[in-house]
C-alpha cells in the first residue's frame, strides 16, 4: 500500500520526463535558431512535478542572459495533469502511443499556425520514455484478489479513469471487471463514456454508484464537522444530490444502476435505512458495503446485485453525437447532467473554440474541468441545483488525447498543499513507512 501511494513502479516519473522533455525541446529549439518560428509568446507546452507546490504556479524561465535561452512567462502543473497522461491512459497500444503523442500541439508560429510534438521529432524519444511504463500493473489486495492499478489522469482536467490498456487486459483475465470513474455521475461518469467509451469502443453494462451517509448529510447543509452525528433532517433534503447522480445514470446515461453505501463505523441504522426507503422509491436498489472492515465478505451483497443487473444490461447513451459543434456538446453537458440554465464564455472564449471547429477539432469530445463538489462550478452549492449558469473562463486543445478542454470555475492545474500537510506524519520507523494513512 505504501508503495502505491508513493512512488509505485515509476509510471508517474516517466510520464514526468517525457512531459519535461517536451518542454526541454521547445526552448532549444527556439535557443539553436527557431526554425520552425515558434512564437515564444504562444507556447502552451508546461513543464511538470509530482507534487503540490503553489510557488511553481506562474514563473519566469530563461533568465540569466542569452546562454539560458528567451524569458518567458511559465508554469507548473502537477504531473497528472499533463496531456501525455491522458494520452497514456487513451492509448491502445505503443504506436497508438507515439501517433497521439506527435498530434500534440505545443504552440503556435508567428502567423498562427500550430507546432506538434512531431515537428519537434520529439514523440518517438517520448515513447521510449513511457515504453515500459505503458504495462499495467498487477498487484493483489489483502485477500490475493487481482488488481490492475494504471494511470491517473487528473478528474477534473482531464477524464479521470484507468488506462484502457488496463482495462482491456482485465477483461481477458476475468469474468467481471470492476473500473473507477473519478467523481459522482456529473464528472466521473460523463467522461467515462463521452471519452474513454467513445474512444475506445469499451461499454459498461452496470453503474455502482458509490455514497456515503456523511456525503449526503453534507449535501443537506450540514457542518463538516458535524458530519459524524446521527442527523435526520439533513438526510430528508441531502438524498437530491444522490438521487440527481441516480437520474443521469439510469435515464441520461442509460445504465442499470444500484447504490453502494460505504458505510462508516459511526452511520446509525435509521439513517442508512432513510436512504434507502429514498431510493427505493425511484426503484433502485441500495446496499450497504462493509468491505472496510471485513474485506470481500463486506461486499458480497453487492456483488450479487451488480451480477443479478448484468443479467439484463442496459444500453449506454452518449450525453452528445460526435457530429454535434463544440459549442453544442457543451450546452448539451451542462443543461443534461449539470442542469444548467445556460452557458456563457467571453468573446476570446467563444473566439477560441470557434477557431478550433473550424480547425477540424469539432469532432472530439468536451472534457469539462469543474469542481467536483457541486453539479454547478460553485463548491459551495450543495444538493442538487438548477438553473445556474456554467461560464467557460478557459479553452484547452489535447490533440494527442483527442479531447477539448472546457475549464469552469476556479479549477487549478496545480494544486497547493494545506496548512498541515500530509508530510507533517509521514516517517521511516525501524524500516517501515508510517503515517501515509
Amino acid at each position: 500500500m505504501e508503495d502505491i501511494n508513493l512512488h509505485f513502479t515509476g509510471d508517474f516519473s516517466a510520464i514526468g520526463l517525457a512531459n519535461n522533455l517536451l518542454a526541454a525541446l521547445i526552448d532549444n529549439h527556439i535557443a539553436h535558431g527557431n526554425e520552425l518560428d515558434i512564437d515564444p509568446r504562444r507556447i502552451e507546452w508546461r513543464r511538470v512535478v509530482d507534487m503540490n507546490d503553489r510557488a511553481l504556479r506562474e514563473i519566469v524561465v530563461g533568465l540569466g542572459g542569452t546562454a539560458n535561452g528567451y524569458p518567458r512567462e511559465d508554469r507548473f502543473e502537477i504531473v497528472v495533469a499533463s496531456e501525455v497522461m491522458a494520452i497514456f491512459c487513451l492509448a491502445t497500444s505503443l504506436d497508438d502511443l507515439r501517433a497521439r503523442l506527435g498530434e500534440i500541439v505545443v504552440a503556435s508560429t508567428r502567423d498562427g499556425r500550430p507546432v506538434r510534438a512531431r515537428d519537434l521529432k520529439a514523440h518517438g524519444a517520448m515513447t521510449v520514455l513511457l515504453k515500459d511504463a505503458l504495462k499495467p500493473n498487477l498487484v493483489q489486495t489483502l485477500e490475493n484478489n487481482p488488481a490492475l492499478i494504471h494511470g491517473g489522469p487528473f478528474g477534473n482536467i482531464a477524464h479521470g479513469c484507468n488506462s484502457v490498456i488496463a482495462t482491456r487486459s482485465a477483461l481477458k483475465l476475468a469474468d467481471y471487471v470492476v473500473t473507477e470513474a473519478g467523481f459522482g455521475a456529473d464528472l466521473g461518469a460523463e467522461k467515462f463514456l463521452d471519452i474513454k467509451c467513445r474512444s475506445s469502443g469499451l461499454m459498461p453494462d452496470v453503474a455502482v454508484l458509490v455514497a456515503t451517509i456523511r456525503a449526503i448529510k453534507y449535501h443537506g447543509g450540514v457542518d463538516p464537522r458535524e458530519l459524524d452525528h446521527e442527523n435526520m433532517k439533513a438526510l430528508a433534503k441531502g438524498p437530491a444530490n444522490l438521487e440527481r447522480h441516480v437520474e443521469n445514470l439510469r435515464k441520461v446515461y442509460r445504465l442499470p444502476a444500484v447504490v453502494a453505501i460505504n458505510r462508516f463505523a459511526f452511520d446509525s441504522a435509521d439513517e442508512i435505512e432513510a436512504v434507502r426507503e429514498r431510493l427505493a422509491r425511484l426503484g433502485v436498489e441500495t446496499i450497504t458495503a462493509n468491505h472496510w472492515a471485513e474485506g470481500g465478505r463486506g461486499a458480497a451483497d453487492l456483488a450479487r446485485a451488480v451480477v443479478a443487473l448484468c443479467g439484463t444490461p442496459g444500453r449506454p447513451a452518449f450525453v452528445y453525437e460526435d457530429d454535434d459543434p463544440l459549442w453544442q456538446k457543451i450546452e448539451k453537458v451542462a443543461k443534461t447532467v449539470y442542469r444548467a440554465s445556460e452557458v456563457t464564455a467571453d468573446s476570446k472564449v467563444r473566439a477560441r473554440i470557434r477557431k478550433l471547429q473550424e480547425d477540424g477539432y469539432g469532432r472530439f469530445p468536451v472534457c469539462v474541468a469543474k469542481t467536483q463538489y457541486s453539479f454547478s462550478t460553485d463548491p459551495k452549492l450543495r444538493g442538487a441545483p438548477e438553473g445556474h449558469v456554467l461560464n467557460i473562463r478557459e479553452v484547452r486543445l489535447a490533440a494527442g488525447a483527442g479531447f477539448v478542454v472546457m475549464v469552469c470555475g476556479d479549477i487549478m492545474t496545480m494544486p497547493g498543499l494545506p496548512k498541515v500537510p500530509s508530510a507533517d506524519g509521514i516517517d521511516l520507523v525501524d524500516g517501515k513507512v508510517v503515517g501515509l494513512f
